[in-house]
């Protein structure tokens, strides 16, 4: 294979069938960035969106909104757009809360599903949340449930006739490898386990199909690849057959099967709308649908294609203009089993990062030694791969990450 070069990236650029999607974003000018698996790029349309929620809708409108412009419709609107982007059938998903307050409440309704099993089965290097939310409800439930980690390479094996549910991230925010959702979903099932899935590293990059893979429950969030803006509204899945068998323990005013009867005791709505818990923010849903929207238009597979394409381009950058410069690829090599971003190793990996970053290539750390550079197919260019390979490279051979600027530790990594 000849070496890679620039002039070949950009040949690829012109190429490439998805480089308009490009211009639907505000991108700073003499920016890579390669940080969209942990903030998404803003939308062009969402500021002029949210002046409008905010002077017409909110300002002149007020409480009329809820109405007149479907405020009251959000969760759910928003839910089925979602549901177009993972395989699930409108009605399926609801957005609302946080990414961890969702994972709450489907976990609960997991174990009250399957209720003569005690063990929550995942993965060692799930994200952290995860496995804290799991630990506050064994211990607010405190009928004797147990978290159970193995490795990733163990899930299978692991499962067994005390798991009641098996809870997986999708794509491993550390490594970015995927796991099978179609066969540990099946595996799950054969031995009595329901199956929960997060999908924040997933949707908008990646595939999902939820009713082909038979999944249970699954929760994701809205600023990664769906571009919804900081903080934004997270969602969750639960497959028709489960919706009406349990009503989950936050029962807030806004999954009453009445909210406005403001009736003593709490009736739970009808299918999914009984997992939403408070009012939503309107601003926020706002700002998420256009998201949403920047992704829905293009088809999953030319997302996928894309994305992989990126992500096989910088790490042949990488390994050939930074060989002996101290990284070791810890994704997967065979992109089928790695998600949409790239994890390299380095002992001095923060340094690393922030002089990055100060030359304007935006990617972040993970410790204790992770170099993570997330690839959104949307925003994202061939010779962006290059550059930013490049610079890698240059920071590494001068030596200038060894700053003392660099190792000072900010709040965020």
């Amino acid at each position: 294979m000849p070496p890679l070069t620039r002039a070949a990236c950009l040949a690829l650029d012109e190429r490439d069938p998805l480089a308009s999607a490009r211009e639907q974003f505000l991108l700073p000018p003499d920016t890579i960035y390669l940080d969209g698996n942990s903030l998404g790029a803003l939308p062009k349309a969402t500021p002029a969106r949210l002046d409008e929620v905010t002077r017409s809708e909110w300002g002149h409108d007020l409480i009329r909104s809820w109405n007149a412009h479907r405020w009251v419709e959000l969760p759910r609107r928003l839910g089925d757009k979602i549901a177009a982007l993972i395989g699930a059938a409108p009605g399926e998903v609801v957005v609302a809360d946080s990414t961890s307050i969702n994972l709450f409440k489907v976990l609960a309704a997991a174990l009250r599903l399957n209720p003569g099993r005690r063990v929550i089965l995942s993965e060692r290097e799930n994200f952290p949340t995860d496995l804290y939310m799991a630990q506050g409800l064994i211990g607010l439930l405190g009928e004797g449930h147990e978290l159970r980690l193995v490795e990733g390479e163990a899930i299978p094996a692991a499962i067994d006739g005390e798991t009641a549910i098996l809870m997986l991230t999708h794509v491993n925010y550390r490594t970015g490898a995927m796991h099978d959702m179609d066969a540990l979903t099946a595996a799950a099932h054969a031995r009595g386990a329901l199956a929960l899935w997060d999908l924040a590293h997933s949707v908008g990059a990646v595939p999902v199909d939820l009713t082909e893979a038979g999944a249970d429950f699954a929760v994701g969030c809205g600023y990664k690849y769906l571009n919804g803006g900081p903080g934004a509204p997270a969602f969750l899945y639960v497959a028709e057959r489960h919706q009406e068998r349990f009503a989950q323990p936050l029962s807030g005013w806004f999954g009453h099967a009445e909210p406005f009867a403001f009736a003593p005791d709490y009736r739970p709505a009808a299918g999914i709308a009984r997992y939403l818990c408070g009012t939503p923010s309107v601003l926020a849903c706002a700002a998420l649908e256009l998201g949403i929207d920047s992704v829905s238009p293009h088809p999953a597979a030319a997302l996928r294609e894309k994305s992989v394409a990126l992500t096989e381009t910088f790490i042949r950058a990488v390994e050939q203009e930074c060989a002996g410069l101290g990284l070791t690829l810890i994704s997967p090599r065979d992109p089928q089993r790695r998600g949409s971003q790239v994890s390299f190793a380095h002992p001095q990996g923060y340094p690393v990062m922030q002089a990055l970053i100060a030359r304007g290539v935006i990617g972040d750390f993970r410790a204790p030694d992770i170099l993570r550079f997330g690839f959104a197919p949307l925003y994202l260019r061939f010779v962006d791969a290059w550059d930013a390979a490049a610079a890698l490279k240059d920071v590494l051979a001068s030596g200038t990450w060894d700053r003392p600027e660099f190792h000072r530790r900010a709040a965020v990594t």
